[in-house]
């Protein structure tokens, strides 16, 4: 009997709990799934519930990606980079393994032949928290040719600025104030990272103004991480100028995927993980 979770605040929105049960049945295997709300401040606290009560390993969502890293005994070479982890596995001993699976989930979402056109080319970023991290992991494996962080703490971003580019040195990255950004038209790709348009945070307001959206390439992607609504305020301007446009359910899908893979050896049909998200969001 499998025991996993999910650690983060707020998670009213949150769809992990009815995809990783999807999982559970597509691979008839018994187990449950909990939605933990978490405060960073409750953190210390929740990882001790979490060893001693059971669990194999958990989720971390905002804002816990980056200070959950100080608690692991080892991760990845993906977490290491991008400074954050959203996958824990708990070992027997109690010991805890962190991966980042949000740099899979970000470029499996992507279409294959896009792939290919954001390398050598500009693009940006909204934000500068753990999921933004793994974006720019994502964007420079995809050979992306400058990455700008948008954000209002520039000096956060410059932390995290300076890891990518020791690690990727063929990439050049740029922080700037998200209120600086009103012309689109160089970016092959924009990634909102931010929770504004979230159900439950700010849902129905865009990130930055339409005024700036349309200044987009139709040809280039507007892509919101943000999942519920599958249609985000971002996401609706982008259609109405005629953007092309990538939602966030498919990165949960198949980071969520990658997730259940390393707590358990198998892997989940994902098409099925996103019929029970899209089921769950109709209601």
């Amino acid at each position: 009997m499998y025991k996993f979770g999910l650690i983060g605040y707020p998670l009213s929105h949150s769809m992990s709990k009815i995809i990783q049960e999807a999982a559970f049945k597509s691979c008839n295997l018994e187990g449950t799934y909990e939605i933990l709300e978490t405060q960073q401040e409750d953190l210390v606290t929740r990882l001790k519930y979490l060893r001693s009560n059971g669990f194999q390993g958990f989720n971390v969502t905002i804002p816990l990606k980056v200070p959950v890293t100080l608690f692991l005994s080892e991760v990845d070479n993906v977490a290491n980079i991008a400074g954050s982890a959203n996958t824990i596995k708990i070992l027997p001993d109690s010991s805890m393994i962190g991966y980042n699976t949000d740099v899979y989930g970000f470029v499996e979402a992507i279409p294959e032949d896009f792939r290919e056109e954001i390398a050598g080319s500009e693009t940006a970023i909204l934000g500068n928290g753990g999921a933004a991290r793994a974006v720019g992991v994502g964007l420079s494996i995809l050979k992306a040719k400058k990455i700008d962080f948008y954000a209002r703490n520039v000096l956060n971003a410059t932390e995290m600025a300076d890891v990518l580019r020791r690690n990727f040195k063929d990439t050049r990255i740029e922080c700037k104030q998200i209120e600086s950004l009103k012309d689109l038209s160089n970016y092959k790709i924009l990634v909102n990272t931010t929770p504004i348009g979230m159900r439950s945070k700010a849902m129905g307001i865009s990130p930055i103004d339409e005024d700036v959206i349309k200044t987009m390439n139709p040809e280039s992607v507007i892509y919101d991480i943000v999942y519920n609504p599958l249609k985000t305020e971002l996401i609706n301007l982008a259609k109405k100028h005629n953007i092309r446009t990538i939602q966030g359910l498919d990165m949960l899908i198949y980071q969520g995927a990658k997730a259940f893979e390393i707590w358990t050896g198998k892997k989940p049909d994902t098409l099925k993980m996103k019929i029970a998200a899209l089921e769950e969001m109709a209601q």
